[in-house]
């Protein structure tokens, strides 16, 4: 026998081109300071600054040339698209980017033009971490939603590519990141904060749709964030007492695991981190013949109906550490990237 779509339970991350395609910047990879694009800002230091990763002019071009070719990639898409995206952009939102060009054929007209719509990133400070580092962070605004976003850029195959990126909505601003002598602080992901490490945060918070937070997500404090991200537990508790199918989520392993860590002005950890997981679905009559019909997005990469679909995701989040207290979660953002 075969059962209608389940309960979309799982929505998919909302397409905003934002998390998407970029081309190679034509900048140095050495420099020194750290730096503003807002006017009056007086980059002089009172006495000269240790060497940076990259010097402001170099991560000005690499995210102008982000900036430039994702606008005219996100209209190109397909296999071109794709060719561009992976000359500049890694990591885990390099995931999802791939993964959005596969789905967007499934989503609405309005929000495929969204996609296409050419947007620019505002009110920029370039983050630049010490020598020894290999990456550097940019806040920005983005003119299409009026959101603060956090860009990481780390070198990989010997040049700058954006490797994550998340977003806040438009009453949640990004923390403000100490400056050091013209130079941000990079934090050591495994060094202890509060009652965790910035490399714990994934299983804490994957723990809150797995259990609920009954077990290692106990160790966050409630945010918007983390609410949101329980419902993941709370519906899936519902559909199993009511649906045709079993539910069970597993926590993921991330494509790209690095965690990336600033220190913030107020003394605490700014931390962006990969996290992952895995819903199967199960129908309860499989042994009787029963299927699932997948819905469009997991059609995309198996359109059989089968008693058994397991759908994985990938995504970010973004988190703030301090002392005294439990981290944290600000926003977070998953994308289904295989279904099987």
């Amino acid at each position: 026998m075969t059962s209608p779509l389940r309960p979309a339970h799982h929505p998919r991350r909302r397409p905003t081109a934002l998390l998407s395609l970029s081309v190679l910047a034509a900048a140095a990879l050495s420099g020194c300071s750290a730096g503003t694009d807002e006017p009056g800002t007086d980059r002089a230091a009172a006495r000269p600054a240790p060497k940076g990763v990259i010097t402001v002019d170099a991560a000005r071009a690499t995210v102008d040339a982000f900036e430039k070719a994702n606008n005219e990639a996100n209209t190109i898409r397909g296999s071109r698209g794709e060719r561009l995206l992976g000359t500049v952009e890694a990591g885990q939102v390099h995931e999802q980017s791939l993964a959005d060009y596969e789905q967007i054929k499934t989503w609405s007209k309005d929000d495929q033009k969204e996609y296409g719509t050419p947007h620019f990133y505002t009110a920029r400070k370039y983050h630049i971490p010490d020598a020894d580092e290999s990456w550097f962070a940019v806040t920005v605004t983005v003119t299409a939603t009026k959101s603060d976003g956090l860009l990481i850029f780390d070198k990989v195959d010997g040049r700058f590519k954006m490797v994550a990126s998340v977003y806040a909505d438009e009453n949640t601003p990004i923390p403000e990141i100490a400056v050091d002598r013209g130079l941000a602080t990079a934090v050591d992901p495994s060094k202890r904060v509060g009652t965790l490490t910035p490399n714990q945060l994934a299983d804490a918070f994957e723990d809150l749709a797995e259990t609920g937070g009954k077990k290692k997500g106990q160790q966050l404090a409630p945010t918007k964030a983390t609410k949101e991200f329980t419902k993941n537990y709370t519906n899936r508790t519902k559909v199993k007492a009511a649906s045709f199918a079993t539910v069970k989520h597993f926590d993921g392993k991330p494509a790209h695991p690095k965690v990336y860590a600033l220190r913030l002005a107020d003394g605490g950890v700014l931390a962006l981190f990969p996290s992952a997981y895995t819903i199967e679905y199960l129908h309860k009559r499989f042994m009787n013949g029963g299927t699932i019909i997948p819905g469009p997005a997991e059609a995309v990469y198996n359109s059989e109906k089968r008693p058994l679909i397991t759908d994985e995701y990938q995504g970010q989040a973004l988190a703030t550490l301090t002392p005294p207290g439990k981290p944290e979660v600000i926003t977070s953002g998953y994308t289904m990237v295989d279904s099987r």
